[in-house]
C-alpha cells in the first residue's frame, strides 16, 4: 500500500507531464491549520526544506496558519532539520494541568504554557526567521471586528455565532466579523503571493517585536486559547487562530498567472477555505485558485492503519485524558510511520511518473 498520493490542479498537472518537477519550480509552500494533524508532515518538512528545496536558489514564500505557521517559521531557522525534530518532540509532549472538576484546561492556562513554549523554542533566534536569505514567511491571523474586537465572556460567543451564520450565507460576508491579517517578513514590503479579492485582508510587517504574539495569535483557537490583543505594529484588537479565516489556505495562488508552482504538503486532499466551512461540504472542492497547486497528501487507506485509524487530532486530548504516555505513544507511532510520505515522494522525484499525479 502506498502512503502518499499526489494531486494537482490542471495547470500543475500539465506542467509536470511536460517537464517533471524540480525544486526550482516551486515559489510557494502553504501550511494548513489543523493542530496535531500537522505532525504527520514532519518527515516531509525535513526532506523538503533540509534537502530538496536546498538544491535550488529562488525565493520561496512560506504561508502558514496555526500549526502551519509554526512549521513554516521553523523552516526559516538555521539547521531546520533539527528544529523540525524539536517541534515534533515539543508538540507531542505538551501537557496541561486540569483544575479539579474540569475535563479540559482553562484557555488562560493553555495560552500561558503555549507562550512559554514559543519563547523557549524561538528565544534568541527570531532574526534567523526574519532574515532568511531565501524564504519569505507570512503568518496568517484572524482579527476580530465589532463584537469580536475584544475578547469577552458574552460578546465573544455571540460574535462567533454571528460569524458562523453570516459565513453560512456567504464566506465573504464573514468579513463583517473577522478579517485576515497577514504578518509578513521583510517589513511588510514583500508582496503577498496570493490574491486578496476573496476576503477582507490587511498586511503587516513581521518584526522581532511582534513575531511571538503574531505566531501565538495564529495558533489561538477560540475558547481553547485566549485571543492575543493589540499586537505591536498591527491594528488594535483581538487576534485569533489564522485557521478561522483560512483553515487550509484555499487562497488565490494564481494571481501571478502561470508562475511558480505551489507545493502543498497537506494532511488530506480537500483544501477547505475556513474553519467555519467544515460543515459545508460543497465548499471543499477544488477551484481555479488551485490550478497551479500540487498537493502531497496521505492516502486515506494508509491513514486507517495508524493508531485509532486516524490522524492525530485534538480529540486525542479527551480520548487519552491524563494518560500522557498513551497519547505520546500513539502520536509518536503515527509520526514514525509518516516517514513513508517523505520516502515515497523522494522516490517519485527520482523517477517521476505523471500517471501518479491525480486531479485535485
Amino acid at each position: 500500500m502506498s502512503a502518499l498520493r499526489i494531486h494537482a490542479g490542471p495547470r500543475a498537472r500539465a506542467r509536470i507531464a511536460r517537464e517533471g518537477l524540480q525544486p526550482a519550480d516551486v515559489g510557494v509552500v502553504p501550511a494548513a491549520a489543523g493542530g496535531p494533524k500537522g505532525l504527520l508532515l514532519g518527515p516531509l518538512d525535513r526532506f523538503l526544506f533540509g534537502d530538496w528545496l536546498a538544491r535550488s536558489t529562488q525565493p520561496v514564500h512560506l504561508v502558514g496558519a496555526s500549526i502551519g505557521a509554526w512549521r513554516m517559521a521553523t523552516a526559516c531557522l538555521d539547521d531546520c532539520v533539527a528544529a523540525f525534530s524539536r517541534l515534533e518532540r515539543d508538540y507531542i509532549a505538551q501537557d496541561y494541568e486540569l483544575e479539579p472538576g474540569r475535563k479540559a484546561p482553562t484557555a488562560a492556562h493553555v495560552s500561558e504554557r503555549f507562550g512559554q513554549g514559543l519563547e523557549a523554542f524561538y528565544g534568541g533566534r527570531v532574526q534567523e526567521v526574519l532574515s532568511h536569505p531565501r524564504f519569505r514567511l507570512h503568518i496568517l491571523t484572524s482579527r476580530g471586528r465589532h463584537l469580536l474586537a475584544r475578547e469577552h465572556r458574552v460578546g465573544t460567543p455571540l460574535g462567533y455565532l454571528g460569524a458562523f451564520l453570516t459565513n453560512g450565507l456567504h464566506r465573504k460576508a464573514m468579513g463583517a466579523w473577522l478579517e485576515r491579517v497577514v504578518f509578513s517578513a521583510g517589513g511588510g514590503a514583500t508582496p503577498l503571493p496570493f490574491g486578496t479579492g476573496d476576503y477582507r485582508t490587511r498586511q503587516v510587517g513581521l518584526t522581532e517585536a511582534n513575531f511571538r504574539p503574531a505566531l501565538q495569535a495564529s495558533c489561538s483557537i477560540p475558547f481553547v486559547l485566549q485571543a492575543v490583543h493589540d499586537i505591536p505594529g498591527a491594528p488594535r484588537g483581538a487576534y485569533w487562530d489564522g485557521g478561522i479565516t483560512d483553515y487550509h489556505l484555499h487562497l488565490d495562488w494564481n494571481r501571478g498567472g502561470s508562475g511558480p508552482l505551489v507545493l502543498y504538503p497537506h494532511f488530506q486532499k480537500a483544501v477547505v477555505p475556513g474553519w467555519l466551512d467544515k460543515p459545508f461540504k460543497w465548499r471543499h472542492g477544488a477551484t481555479h485558485f488551485l490550478d497551479n497547486t500540487v498537493v502531497l497528501a496521505p492516502d486515506p487507506a494508509w491513514v486507517a492503519t495508524l493508531p485509532n485509524a486516524k490522524l492525530p487530532d485534538r480529540t486525542d486530548f479527551t480520548r487519552y485524558g491524563t494518560d500522557l504516555a498513551a497519547r505520546m505513544k500513539a502520536w509518536t507511532t503515527a509520526v514514525r510511520e509518516s516517514a513513508r510520505l517523505a520516502d515515497e515522494f523522494a522516490a517519485w522525484l527520482d523517477k517521476p511518473d505523471p500517471a501518479r499525479v491525480e486531479p485535485l
